[in-house]
């Protein structure tokens, strides 16, 4: 068996079948029951350090 037949069925079987089962392994350690907390503090963290809104106009640089 040449070597491009080769790893064309690995690619089409196993490659695939790895592929999918880590997809599907990432898939459920992103949802699983225990992450709501970490994931709420992720999203909320750009907005720990502020204590007013921006300024609407912005300021004006000097030459």
């Amino acid at each position: 068996m040449e070597t491009y037949s080769f790893l064309r069925h690995l690619a089409d079987s196993w490659v695939l079948l790895l592929m999918t089962l880590f997809f599907l392994g990432i898939c459920v350690w992103a949802f699983r029951p225990g992450s709501r907390a970490a994931h709420q503090e992720v999203a909320s963290s750009i907005f720990r350090n502020d204590d007013r809104p921006a300024d609407p106009t912005p300021a004006k640089k000097e030459a």
